[in-house]
C-alpha cells in the first residue's frame, strides 16, 4: 500500500517546534489536495498544515496541545484508500519517537515539501490582502477568474478562506449565469508576538501572594512565549543603548508635498516607515558588522540585508514580518513591501516565510506617542532600532549669518545592541549614520 507521511514543515528561523492546537480532519476522513489537516501554533505565527496529497487520514500521531518538532511526522495519509497494517503503523510510531530533539539537528534535516501534483504556473494575485492557496490560484488562473472576482467569492474555509470547492462552484455558477457572491469583510485577528521558542517556564524569584480581592488571570500561551523570549534575550545578549536625535524636517516637508502624487501614480500610501527603512538599509551596507548573528564563539556575517519591521496591532500584540533584500529596493519598492506586509499582518494572512530570515529589526515606538525606547534585541540578531515620535520643537539653526531659533521636526533614534560583539563605537557610529542619511534627505528627489 502507499502511505504518505505528513510532516511538520519549517516555520521560520530558530523555530524548532510547534504546538498542535486543532485537528481539522478525523481518522477515516477523506482529504483533498491542499486541504488543511491540522492547526499549529508557534511563537512566531499560527498556521495550518495543508495536505500535499489526496487520500484518507489513516492516523494522527499527536494529540491537541502536544509539542511537535520540525520535521517530525504528524499524520499518516493513505493515498490509495486502503488500511494500514499494525506492523506498518508500529514502524511509523517508532520512527516518530526516535526523531531528533535538538533544534540544530532538526533544522539541518528539514524535509522539503513533496511535489505530489504537477500544477501550472500560478497567476499573480499578490495585490490581494487575502490568502489564497496555490491550488485555488491555479484553478482561478486556468478558468480566467480575475482578482476582483476571486475576492468576491464567499469562502467557506477557516476565517472565510476560499477552498477548492468554493472556486469550482464559482466557476460552475458563472458558466450557468447564476448570481456571483459579493465580497465580504475579513475578520481581523490579532497576530502573534514574535519570540523565539523556549520550553522552560519563567521562574519567579519571590512567591507572590494574591489577596481575596485580587483577580488572578492565567497567562495565555502567547503570553508565556513572550515572557520566555524577553528573559532569554536579556540573559543571552549584553544590552547596551545609544540614543541620538535626528532632524527630519526635510523628510516631513517632502512627504507632505508628494504623498498625493505618489498615491495617484503608485496606488500606495506613502508613510514615513519606508523612508526610514531605506536609510537603515543604507547604513547597514556601510556597517556590515551590525548585520551579524552569534553562534557559540563564532560570528555569522549575514550576506543579505533582511529588515524586520515590528507591526503593532490594536490589541497590543506584535508580529515582525521581514523585508527581504531591503537594500536592493528603491523607495517605491520599499513602500509596496511595507504596505503589503503591514496589511497582511493586520489580516493575519502572513505566511511563515514572511517572518523568517530577518537580520536586523526596526520598531516604531512613536506609534504610541513615546519619544524614545529601549527595545529588546530579537534573537538571534544583535541589534534593534526604535523610532520615536516625530515632534515639532524649537531648535537652534546654524547659518552662515549666525544662529537663530526655528521650528523643526525632530525624533529620537534608540539603538539597542549586543555588547558581546558590537562595541560602543560601532553601535554609536551606525545610528549616527542613520541620522546622517535622514538629515541629508534630498527634498528635490523623485520617487
Amino acid at each position: 500500500m502507499a502511505k504518505f507521511e505528513l510532516k511538520l514543515p519549517k516555520m521560520g528561523e530558530s523555530v524548532a517546534e510547534a504546538t498542535i492546537t486543532t485537528w481539522l480532519k478525523e481518522v477515516g476522513e477523506t482529504i483533498e489536495l491542499d486541504d488543511a489537516v491540522v492547526e499549529i501554533a508557534t511563537d512566531k505565527v499560527d498556521s495550518e498544515v495543508p495536505s500535499e496529497v489526496e487520500g484518507v487520514l489513516l492516523e494522527k500521531l499527536f494529540e491537541v496541545d502536544d509539542v511537535v518538532q520540525v520535521g517530525q511526522t504528524i499524520a499518516i495519509i493513505d493515498i490509495e484508500g486502503e488500511g494500514a497494517s499494525d506492523s506498518e503503523l508500529d514502524q511509523t510510531k517508532e520512527s516518530v519517537e526516535e526523531a531528533p530533539k535538538e533544534a540544530e539537528v532538526l533544522e539541518s534535516k528539514m524535509v522539503e515539501t513533496a511535489e505530489a501534483v504537477s500544477v501550472s504556473s500560478v497567476a499573480d494575485f499578490s495585490e490581494s490582502s487575502k490568502f489564497y492557496s496555490p491550488l485555488v490560484k491555479n484553478i482561478a488562473s486556468a478558468e480566467g477568474v480575475s482578482l476582483s472576482e476571486l475576492e468576491g467569492i464567499l469562502g467557506t474555509g477557516k476565517d472565510g478562506r476560499v477552498t477548492k470547492n468554493d472556486i469550482l462552484q464559482f466557476v460552475e455558477d458563472r458558466k450557468s449565469g447564476k448570481t456571483i457572491a459579493q465580497p465580504i469583510k475579513e475578520e481581523v485577528k490579532a497576530a502573534p508576538v514574535v519570540a523565539p521558542a523556549k520550553k522552560e517556564e519563567p521562574k519567579q524569584a519571590t512567591p507572590v501572594v494574591a489577596s481575596g480581592e485580587d483577580e488572578i488571570i492565567a497567562m495565555t500561551r502567547m503570553g508565556k512565549l513572550i515572557a520566555h523570549h524577553m528573559v532569554d534575550s536579556v540573559q543571552t545578549s549584553a544590552h547596551v543603548q545609544s540614543f541620538i536625535e535626528a532632524d527630519v524636517t526635510n523628510i516631513w516637508n517632502w512627504r507632505k508635498k508628494v504623498k498625493a502624487d505618489f498615491m495617484k501614480r503608485e496606488g500606495e500610501n506613502l508613510t514615513f516607515t519606508p523612508i526610514f527603512m531605506e536609510a537603515v538599509a543604507k547604513a547597514i551596507r556601510d556597517f556590515p558588522m551590525i548585520n551579524i548573528a552569534v553562534s557559540g564563539d563564532s560570528i555569522i556575517k549575514k550576506k543579505n540585508i533582511n529588515l524586520g519591521m515590528a507591526a503593532a496591532l490594536g490589541d497590543g500584540n506584535l508580529i515582525v514580518p521581514v523585508i527581504k533584500n531591503a537594500d536592493q529596493l528603491n523607495l517605491v519598492g520599499m513602500t509596496k513591501a511595507v504596505n503589503d506586509l503591514a496589511g497582511r499582518a493586520r489580516n493575519n494572512t502572513l505566511k511563515p516565510d514572511d517572518i523568517q530570515d530577518g537580520t536586523y529589526t526596526v520598531t516604531n515606538v512613536g506609534t504610541f506617542g513615546s519619544i524614545m525606547g529601549t527595545p529588546i534585541i530579537n534573537q538571534p540578531q544583535v541589534a534593534i532600532l526604535a523610532l520615536g515620535a516625530i515632534r515639532k520643537v524649537p531648535a537652534v539653526i546654524e547659518t552662515p549669518d549666525g544662529d537663530f531659533i526655528g521650528i523643526r521636526y525632530k525624533m529620537f533614534l534608540s539603538h539597542s545592541y549586543d555588547h558581546r560583539v558590537v562595541n560602543g563605537a560601532l553601535g554609536g557610529q551606525f545610528v549616527q549614520r542613520v541620522k546622517e542619511y535622514l538629515e541629508a534627505f534630498n527634498v528635490n528627489r523623485e520617487f
